[in-house]
């Protein structure tokens, strides 16, 4: 087939809506680029297809009704990766220790620890943490998105948790509720409305009868706005905090050793004062990508320009 029959009926899948149909063409182009010799073309467009065809099978995995409010996510982190303080490790490091051996905790009557409450500032690795939990125990990480269910379905969230807390019962995995605020807060706010305390009051009760052997997550940025009943329902808290200077050391050098020979990076410390884990190493990103765009050396001006910007953007 020639090319120019190969881009008219690639267009005339997509706007027929024949996706089977696009990714067979695609896929014949790309043994057509093999064919000469233009492999690097022919394994993107292979890529591309597999890739999504991975993720069409992942969203039919879910009920339709939770199609758009619940994913699955891959990540490579894993607990070595996480940058935090020695507490906040060793607690993590009690919840996959815990679950591990369960079996073990049951039989003298005990449960491992399996809804935890993470609090903290953005950036300062709450979700990378839910996707370590994840990777260390070898399950796979459900993000739950509340803040569409609420706004979305409002009026129907109640039925929309229940049918999340079945598949919580009926696919062992990790479970992350993230933007937890959109149904925690407290519910004697007077701005609350009752549909939402309806809401918050089902997701206590399903919580609170959930005995199934997934790992349960919330993640808040402020656990001061959450209603204190939500605290007892949980079996750990773990409160993150923005980067000491030990950890913002160790960003920097994990970032910039192979670049930043010569640098100080004690000397950068008062610099960064309010940035998170997450902020600090887009700042570090920052300096990287113009030391190669420009051709120049790393230097203290360079990561110091980055920071300033990074504080001017997250802290105006």
């Amino acid at each position: 087939m020639a090319k120019a029959e190969y881009l008219i009926s690639l267009i005339r899948s997509h706007f027929s809506d024949k996706p089977e149909r696009f990714a067979t063409i695609a896929l014949q182009i790309a043994a057509s680029e093999a064919k000469l010799g233009h492999n690097d073309v022919a394994n993107n467009i292979k890529s591309i297809v597999d890739l999504a065809n991975f993720e069409k099978s992942r969203q039919k995995q879910f009920d339709k009704d939770l199609q758009g409010l619940i994913f699955e996510q891959l990540t490579p982190f894993r607990l070595p990766d996480l940058i935090v303080s020695t507490a906040i490790r060793n607690k993590i490091s009690r919840v996959i220790r815990e679950f591990v051996k369960r079996d073990k905790l049951r039989r003298h009557g005990l449960e491992n620890r399996r809804k935890i409450l993470l609090s903290g500032p953005p950036g300062t690795g709450k979700t990378m943490t839910a996707s370590i939990i994840a990777n260390e125990l070898q399950l796979p990480l459900y993000t739950i998105l509340l803040h569409k269910m609420v706004t979305k379905f409002m009026g129907e969230t109640s039925v929309k948790l229940r049918l999340v807390f079945d598949l919580i019962n009926d696919k062992p995995g990790v479970y992350l509720f993230d933007e937890f605020d959109a149904i925690g807060g407290e519910r004697s706010r007077e701005n609350d409305v009752g549909e939402m305390r309806r809401v918050l009051n089902s997701f206590l009760q399903f919580i609170e009868r959930d005995e199934s052997d997934s790992l349960i997550i919330a993640i808040t940025n402020n656990k001061s706005l959450l209603d204190t009943a939500l605290f007892r329902r949980f079996d750990d808290v773990i409160v993150f905090s923005l980067p000491s200077n030990d950890e913002k050391l160790q960003i920097l050098r994990d970032q910039l050793s192979p670049y930043a020979t010569s640098i100080d990076f004690v000397k950068l410390l008062p610099y960064i004062n309010g940035l998170s884990h997450a902020e600090i190493s887009l700042a570090c990103q920052d300096a990287l990508k113009e030391t190669i765009l420009d051709d120049v050396d790393m230097s203290n001006e360079l990561i110091l320009q980055s920071i300033e910007d990074r504080n001017a953007a997250y802290h105006p």
